[in-house]
């Protein structure tokens, strides 16, 4: 396995203005942070990349104030100007693609397509929201009063708090803070503890293009723990939303803490999406598709396949296919274009993979394909095929590794009876040429999930669908349809043209 040499990294990093030792804090300038220094490990190789200094609570309380007042200056421009600044920061993102896409690559070892895609969804992301920048609707409604008219329109909501996963290190900031910024938002960005080059790339960025159009500073960052930045964030009365990406516990305690000041969330947390293969499916179409979902980003994404639905007729013959596709899997340094999957984010992963498949064979699973961590630098495992029995507790957890559950089933209604009997409610997909058993599946009597697919994977979602899941993937939705609303408060407004005061529903209130 090669991979990239110190100089080429070196480049990288410079090219993006990063250094050996970042600050980890941005509120229009670049602040002498007083938290400890934290290494960004290459999970490919184990060795650090470069290194952050994280934020103490006073240094977040100065970044929240910064965006505060961003916010306050940034909402008066209009829409359209808004989305202007928005064209001009997609367009810039496109000028670093690569360089962006090799170090998302290098920090959290997505292979090179998959670096390069998450950047591309930032850049499709800005677009969106340019096109959004005039189309912030209100609804106009008849009034039951004579000479008054009804109508609702959108303001600002305040400053947004991000908080991102290792796994679409930059990606989903870009869900919130493309729509936030066309909304009339500051964003304040807390990236994971496992990715912040990349997160202090963006936000360089950001800078220029901000400083170039004469904007305020509505990009912000603060990078540290949970108790210098995450938990204050989540408490601080002057961040009326909290987007977080991570796990189902991660969102229940930040919901707890936003319900005590009744502030806004939108929670992506947990994934344990399903596919279902009935026996009129087309084979070779559900085996590519099975492929890229359970086995992308090293079955790190939040719309891996981790189980697997298949009708008896077919079991067989798709269990073979699969075991013999996994064989095939060129597993190594992802910044190799050959390579097909990469590592794990950390030695955690590794554990976590482990002790899944340890306690998945205790349950009665069988391990047909992988189970094996590879001997060598990184944070390498063998993408996993295990027959399970249905019930077995483990296949309704989320392990965030390529472990892939495989059932059978009988009929239609057994299979999604098994595939809602989870926890998650993220992503869903069916292969059938069947329309009636398409159509069942996506009826109300379907699929319990946020997404639901036919004929094609539960990963790779485009970005001009809402994204979000139900149950304890928390609810929330991101990216396209009309998901700015989150970002925004709602007003309803009436106005009395006339000479007389007429009371709703009748009522009378003479003196």
């Amino acid at each position: 396995m090669t991979v990239l040499s110190p100089t080429a990294v070196s480049a990288v990093l410079d090219r993006l203005g990063l250094s050996d030792d970042n600050p980890g804090a941005f509120d229009g300038a670049w602040i002498d942070t007083r938290g400890p220094r934290l290494d960004s490990l290459n999970p490919a190789t184990g060795e650090p990349i470069a290194s952050v200094r994280t934020c103490s609570a006073a240094d977040y309380d100065r970044v929240a104030a910064a965006s505060v007042a961003a916010f306050d200056a940034w909402r008066h421009w209009p829409a359209p100007k808004r989305g202007e600044v928005v064209r001009l920061l997609g367009d810039e993102l496109r000028r670093h693609k690569e360089d962006l896409g090799l170090l998302v690559t290098l920090e959290v070892g997505k292979v090179r397509t998959e670096g390069l895609g998450e950047v591309q969804e930032m850049i499709d992301m800005a677009d969106f929201a340019v096109g959004l920048s005039r189309q912030l609707y209100g609804l106009s409604m008849h009034s039951e009063r004579p000479r008054h008219r009804m109508y609702e329109q959108w303001h600002p909501l305040g400053t947004v708090g991000v908080i991102t996963a290792f796994n679409f290190p930059v990606a989903v900031w870009a869900w919130n803070a493309m729509l936030a910024a066309v909304c009339g938002d500051a964003t304040l960005w807390k990236p994971s503890q496992h990715a912040p080059l990349t997160a202090l790339a963006v936000t360089k960025i950001a800078e220029r293009v901000l400083a170039a159009a004469g904007a305020p500073a509505i990009f912000n960052l603060v990078f540290g723990d949970r108790n210098a930045v995450g938990i204050p964030m989540v408490k601080d009365a002057r961040v009326p939303l909290i987007s977080a990406t991570g796990s189902v516990a991660m969102g229940k305690q930040i919901a707890r803490d936003l319900s005590d000041r009744l502030g806004r969330s939108i929670l992506e947390l947990g994934g344990n999406n399903g596919i279902v293969v009935t026996d009129d499916a087309d084979l070779d179409l559900a085996l590519r598709a099975v492929l890229f979902a359970a086995v992308g980003t090293a079955g790190q994404r939040c719309t891996t396949t981790r189980r697997l639905f298949l009708q008896k007729g077919i079991a067989a013959e798709m269990k073979r296919r699969l075991v013999r596709a996994y064989g095939t899997i060129r597993i190594g340094d992802p910044a190799e274009p050959s390579t097909v999957m990469g590592p794990l984010i950390h030695a955690n992963a590794v554990r976590d993979f482990r002790h899944a498949l340890e306690i998945a064979v205790q349950q009665g699973g069988r391990i047909l394909h992988g189970g094996k961590v590879l001997d060598r630098p990184g944070f390498f495992v063998e993408p996993t095929l295990v027959e399970a029995l249905p019930h077995m507790p483990i296949t309704c957890e989320e392990t965030f590794a390529p472990i892939l559950y495989l059932f059978e089933f009988e009929t239609l209604d057994e299979a999604i009876a098994m595939h809602n009997a989870v926890p998650q409610g993220l992503s869903s997909a069916i292969f059938t040429l069947d329309l009636r058993s398409a159509e069942k599946f996506l009826s109300v009597a379907g699929s319990d999930c946020g997404i639901a697919n036919v004929n094609i994977g539960t990963s790779g979602a485009e970005i001009g669908g809402a994204f979000g899941g139900e149950k304890e993937t928390g609810g929330g939705r991101e990216a396209g349809s009309d998901a700015w609303k989150a970002y925004m408060r709602r007003q309803t407004c009436t106005l009395n043209y006339g000479t007389d005061l007429p009371l709703a529903q009748g009522v009378h209130f003479d003196l």
